[in-house]
């Protein structure tokens, strides 16, 4: 029989290692056992990590091909295939084992002493062992239990596993699945499902950007001045140029430019960088789609918006009632409701606040509620203040418009409504999914905003943007009305499948 021992990879924690996969000592044991049998493999003339197997077939393929066999057919048809031991069972003349691909799909090998010889059952016995990549060829039969099956003829190692498998039959660890995302692929198929959904949600955007005349562009990761939010940037430094250097906590800045030099439709979507906390919403590095359209304002982005996550809503489910990995059903169809920051805070609060609310007012009514607010201004007392009263009450899709002017450097004043912004901001699941402007385009109003934003600088605000003087020459040259929305692609994918941040990162970043 072969070593069936799970074990952990290497940067498993001990106490995981010893609940899941075995203990230290198993692990370094099954490992020497496993290395050994790659060396006798080899001695044998044989390779343990050819270059390649003479496939004719994939497992996926042969079970849509043979679907409609029952228990003892033959077909005569043989075929070449490889996948990763996920089972395997050594009696005598007969051996079975079930080959996984890459999309869990699965299929029986059956090696039998008739059909391959003394020697290379032999073999099989000695050195085939759980994990290992195997590719065998054979005739595709249906055994006696009606399982389809490969009567193998020929088999090889395709790549030796020097480390087992969990066990298939227990949860893995939280901690293991986000760690070691490769043992959660192998072993758990929602853990493939989440990339091939990520991958198709993706596709959908895509796809509603291109009937739009949308043009994708990618924007420097690298930059001299971080800007387009207000976050703290991750550091660097150029040996090629001897300059600091940031990670992109935004690209903002850069599309814009691009609308200025007449690409009117344009997106990205990106890999962005914010030097700051991580929890079940927020990840240091994060997927990002960020768009703008001239002659649009956030009006038409929220219609945008609703359309393009609704159409993802559609591929990932089939309809605007997705299902939760809970099975909660959460409904994004209609229209989304849109309310007042300012009217809705005001509703909870009990007390009418207005962009005239005095500082001294909001944070009397602060301190009241026990809410903290670092370097109070208006602005960020009134945010605080909404999310402290409000963003916990909001269950379906809703926008939530019109913004202090003080937290949003980059935004157009509203037209109507004075010491307020055209922003909004899109809460799904009781998170922030996405964010729209109608965009400030005016490079005077923009150079006093950075203004304001230095002053906070000077006084603490590490989130406070810079002044670009190579954007603001950008403006100069005249960029046109336009509308411009960001949206989290991983927070999309939570709110399509009601998982953490950690689930919908198929690598997330952890300590």
């Amino acid at each position: 029989m072969s070593d069936s021992i799970s074990t952990p990879s290497e940067t498993a924690g001990s106490s995981d290692a010893e609940s899941e996969f075995g203990t230290v000592a198993e692990v370094a044991e099954q490992k020497s056992v496993r290395l050994a049998k790659r060396e006798r493999l080899i001695a044998s003339g044989a390779e343990a990590y050819p270059v390649s197997v003479p496939l004719t077939t994939t497992i996926p393929a042969v079970r849509a091909k043979y679907a409609e066999l029952v228990a003892d057919d033959v077909t005569g048809d043989v075929v070449g295939l490889a996948g990763r031991i996920v089972h395997l069972r050594n009696t005598g003349k007969l051996c079975f084992a079930s080959l996984q691909s890459g999309d869990g799909s699965r299929i029986q090998a059956m090696v039998s002493l008739a059909a391959v010889g003394e020697d290379a059952l032999a073999l099989w016995k000695e050195l085939v062992d759980l994990g290992d990549h195997v590719f065998v060829s054979g005739e595709v039969i249906s055994s006696r239990r009606g399982e389809l099956s490969i009567m193998v003829a020929e088999w090889k190692i395709a790549s030796k596993a020097l480390l087992p498998l969990p066990n298939l039959h227990s949860e893995l660890s939280e901690e293991t699945r986000v760690r070691s995302r490769y043992l959660d692929l192998i072993v758990r198929e929602s853990a493939r499902n989440v990339v091939r959904t990520r991958a198709a949600v993706v596709a959908s955007l895509r796809k509603t950007f291109t009937d739009r005349d949308y043009i994708e562009v990618e924007t420097p990761m690298l930059q001299v001045m971080h800007g387009g939010a207000a976050a703290r940037p991750f550091a660097t430094h150029s040996n090629a140029f001897d300059t600091e250097l940031y990670l992109r906590i935004a690209p903002e800045l850069f599309l814009k430019r691009a609308v200025v030099g007449g690409i009117d439709r344009v997106y990205e979507i990106n890999r962005n960088f914010r030097n700051e906390g991580a929890d079940s919403t927020h990840s240091p590095e994060f997927a990002m789609l960020e768009l703008y359209e001239a002659y649009g304002d956030y009006n038409s982005m929220a219609e945008l918006t609703q359309t393009m996550i609704q159409n993802a809503a559609l591929v990932v489910s089939g309809s605007h009632v997705v299902t939760w990995a809970d099975g909660t059903e959460y409904d994004l169809g209609g229209d989304w409701d849109r309310i007042s920051m300012y009217g809705s805070l005001s509703e909870a609060a009990g007390v009418e606040i207005t962009p005239e609310t005095s500082v001294a007012e909001l944070k009397a009514l602060a301190d009241a509620e026990g809410v903290e607010v670092h370097l109070p201004n208006h602005g960020k007392l009134v945010e605080e203040l909404w999310e402290h009263f409000v963003k916990g009450s909001l269950v379906s899709p809703t926008f939530v418009m019109d913004f202090p002017v003080e937290t949003s450097p980059l935004t157009r004043a509203h037209r109507s409504i004075p010491g307020v912004v055209e922003k909004w901001d899109l809460y799904i699941r009781g998170f922030e999914l996405a964010t729209a402007y109608s965009e400030l385009v005016d490079p005077v109003i923009q150079r006093q905003r950075f203004v304001e934003q230095a002053l906070l600088g000077a006084a603490g605000d590490v989130e406070a943007m810079r002044l670009d003087e190579e954007f603001l020459r950008a403006l100069e040259f005249g960029m046109p009305p336009s509308g411009g929305m960001g949206m989290g692609i991983d927070r999309l994918l939570m709110a399509l499948t009601g998982l953490g941040i950690r689930e919908t990162i198929l690598f997330p970043l952890v300590k």
